[in-house]
């Protein structure tokens, strides 16, 4: 008897995204919405607690049980930490109010411990605030680690703006390394045979177009500006809930800025580096890359070594052991990497050093 076998694709999505203003007081009624249980746990940073953490809590503490946790970095010591008040309090769902670290150290705890998290950011700085992915830093390396994506998504475009302009231009160049991280995927693809999924690759760079040609809006630095980048993000953070992985988001481009993380002591803000590196790997495949570059100039934010705060030589060394990152991810630098000439050859011609 022949026994049918089905390919199962699973996408977790957001169930509920709202972008608006004055957002704070909205955390009951999507809780509410949600059925979510009757114990919560606020996560937040040092600083973002006073900037939205502590307002979160106090609203959340007329309907619920609430505790509140400052998380002090994205390691895999405070995922433990979290994890462990978590069971303490017997939390049913968490929310992180924060930037990149404390979402994703909210995303870490909630799936280890198997309960849903809200994701409140104060920054629109990555594509992290709506993925299932999680970057976490340990042991001097940062890593992306497979979660789940929050069930809810709460972007306060007011909050969201009191960030330093510097974190929405880091936002754009998150956004921009889609254009390179598709082409690495279809790359993929035709060599390795990797799964690929035509929606979730359109979806991607959908968003990273719509950035390019919003980059004069963007670079006002206004309400319209964050509400152009947050929806891009997501866009991003749900391309990739779709594909089941990474793979629309990020490609070589990541995989330099995880190369920099692991060679600098205080390296720049993830979008900052990814742009960067989306620049070179733009002209590796052949893609105009000048107008990667011009966007990111037109928004203020890095395009080379020395608006990144780092020495030519440090970039260098990222270029030749970038594919070392992630050896199972196939990307245009090849299994064998780049060598040092052509790295050289390829961050003079774009100007990155």
């Amino acid at each position: 008897m022949w026994k049918v076998v089905r390919e199962v694709h699973l996408m977790q999505l957001p169930r509920e995204v709202l972008l608006g203003e004055n957002l704070v007081e909205e955390t009951v009624n999507v809780a509410k919405r949600l059925g979510l249980g009757r114990k919560a746990l606020v996560l937040y940073g040092p600083r973002t607690k006073g900037i939205a953490g502590k307002a979160v809590k106090d609203v959340l503490s007329g309907e619920y049980s609430v505790e509140g946790v400052t998380v002090k970095g994205a390691t895999m010591e405070e995922v433990e930490r979290v994890l462990s008040i978590v069971r303490d309090h017997d939390s049913d769902w968490l929310i992180a109010v924060g930037g990149g670290s404390i979402i994703d150290v909210a995303k870490l705890a909630s799936f280890k411990a198997g309960v849903p998290f809200i994701s409140f950011p104060t920054t629109a700085s990555h594509d992290g605030i709506a993925s299932a992915n999680a970057s976490i830093r340990d042991l001097g390396l940062k890593t992306s680690l497979k979660a789940v994506p929050p069930v809810a998504v709460i972007a306060d475009v007011k909050v969201i703006r009191t960030a330093p302009y510097r974190y929405l231009a880091a936002g754009v160049g998150d956004v921009i390394s889609n254009l390179t991280a598709v082409k690495d995927w279809q790359l993929a693809h035709r060599i390795k045979g990797e799964y690929y999924s035509e929606y979730a690759a359109s979806l991607s760079l959908m968003s990273a177009k719509m950035i390019m040609r919003n980059a004069d809006i963007i670079r006002l630095g206004n309400e319209e500006s964050v509400r152009k980048v947050v929806k891009a993000l997501i866009s991003g953070g749900v391309a990739m809930s779709i594909a089941g992985s990474s793979r629309p988001a990020s490609g070589a481009e990541h995989l330099f800025s995880h190369a920099l993380d692991s060679l600098l002591e205080k390296p720049a803000l993830h979008g900052e580096q990814v742009g960067v590196g989306t620049i070179i790997t733009a002209y590796l495949h052949g893609l105009k890359w000048e107008r990667v570059r011009e966007t990111l100039k037109r928004v203020g934010a890095p395009t080379n070594a020395y608006e990144l705060g780092i020495e030519p030589e440090v970039l260098i060394k990222a270029l030749t052991t970038a594919h070392t990152i992630r050896p199972e991810r196939y990307t245009i630098l090849g299994k064998d990497g780049l060598t040092r000439e052509a790295a050289e050859k390829a961050a003079k011609i774009t100007g990155v050093i």
